[in-house]
C-alpha cells in the first residue's frame, strides 16, 4: 500500500464512519477495487488506525457536548445528568468489551474472510435502517439504561465488516423509542474510548514489535490518517443534521443495492 491508495481509504473511511454504510465494508471494498493483497492483521492495523482518526474529528466537532460532560463530571461531587450520561457510556461499552477481549482472533480473521460477508452485512444493515424509519416512534426524554446497554450490544455485533456502527447503533435507539438527535450524539460518543484504547493498545504493540507496520509502511498510516481526519470531521457534523431530518431511509437503499451487488459478484466471480 502506497500513500495515495492509503489516502483514497482514509477519505472512504472518514467519509463512511459517521454514515450508516458501513465503513469497514467500504474499505474492505476499496481494497479489493485497489488490488492491495494485505493481510488480515496489515488490514485491522490501517482499520485502528483510520479509525482513531474519526474518534478525534468527533472530539473536535462535538467538544462543547464533551466539555460539558467533563466539567459535569468532574466538578462536583453530586449525581447529576452528566454523571448518569457518562456512566451510561460505560455501560454500552461492555459488549464490545468482551467482544474485544476473548474474540479478538476471531474479529481479526474476519476483517480477511472477503467480500461475500461485506454484502451480507451491507444487507442487514440496510435491513436495521428500514425497520428503524418505518417503524412507530416510541419518543421517550432520555436514553435509559437499558437503552444504553442495548445499543452497546449493537456495536458489538457491529464489529463485524460491512455492518455499519453507526447505523446499527443509531437503528438500535431509534427501535427503542429514542429522539433521534440524543441517539446521534449517543452513537458517536459512545465509541470514543473503545477505539482510543484499541489504538493505544496497538500503539504499545508497534513499540515492542517494530515489524508491526512493516506491511503497510509509515508514510501510508500518517496519510490515511490525516485523510480520514479531514473526512470524518466533516461526514460527523453532516451526519447530525441528517439523522435529525429522520433521511436514513437512503441509505438503506444504497447498502441494500451495494450488499446485493457485492453478493452477486463474490458469488459468480
Amino acid at each position: 500500500m502506497n500513500w495515495l491508495e492509503a489516502t483514497i481509504l482514509g477519505l472512504i473511511q472518514g467519509l463512511t464512519e459517521f454514515l450508516p454504510v458501513s465503513s469497514s465494508g467500504h474499505l474492505t471494498i476499496g481494497q479489493q477495487l485497489l488490488g492491495l493483497n494485505t493481510s488480515a492483521a496489515d488490514n485491522l492495523l490501517f482499520d485502528i488506525v483510520v479509525h482513531a482518526a474519526t474518534v478525534l474529528s468527533t472530539i473536535v466537532i462535538l467538544w462543547n457536548e464533551i466539555s460539558q460532560l467533563f466539567v459535569g463530571t468532574f466538578t462536583t461531587t453530586k449525581w447529576n445528568y452528566e454523571k448518569e450520561y457518562v456512566a451510561k457510556i460505560f455501560l454500552s461499552m461492555i459488549p464490545v468489551f468482551v467482544v474485544g477481549m476473548f474474540f479478538k482472533d476471531e474479529v481479526e480473521n474476519l476483517f480477511g474472510s472477503g467480500l461475500l460477508l461485506v454484502g451480507i452485512c451491507l444487507t442487514i444493515t440496510a435491513l436495521l435502517l428500514a425497520f428503524a424509519y418505518y417503524a412507530k416512534p416510541r419518543i421517550k426524554k432520555n436514553i435509559t439504561w437499558l437503552d444504553a446497554f442495548v445499543i452497546g450490544i449493537g456495536q458489538a455485533v457491529a464489529v463485524l465488516p460491512g455492518l455499519s456502527r453507526s447505523g446499527t447503533t443509531i437503528a438500535t435507539g431509534l427501535l427503542l423509542g429514542d429522539r433521534k438527535e440524543q441517539v446521534a450524539q449517543f452513537s458517536f460518543i459512545m465509541v470514543l474510548i473503545p477505539v482510543l484504547g484499541q489504538a493505544l493498545l496497538s500503539a504499545l504493540d508497534i513499540v515492542k514489535d517494530s515489524t508491526a507496520i512493516a506491511g503497510i509502511g509509515v508514510a501510508p498510516i500518517v496519510a490515511g490518517f490525516i485523510a480520514a481526519f479531514i473526512a470524518g470531521s466533516f461526514a460527523c457534523k453532516f451526519m447530525i443534521e441528517l439523522v435529525k431530518r429522520g433521511k436514513l431511509i437512503w441509505f438503506a437503499w444504497y447498502c441494500l443495492i451495494i450488499g446485493l451487488i457485492v453478493i452477486i459478484s463474490s458469488l459468480f466471480k
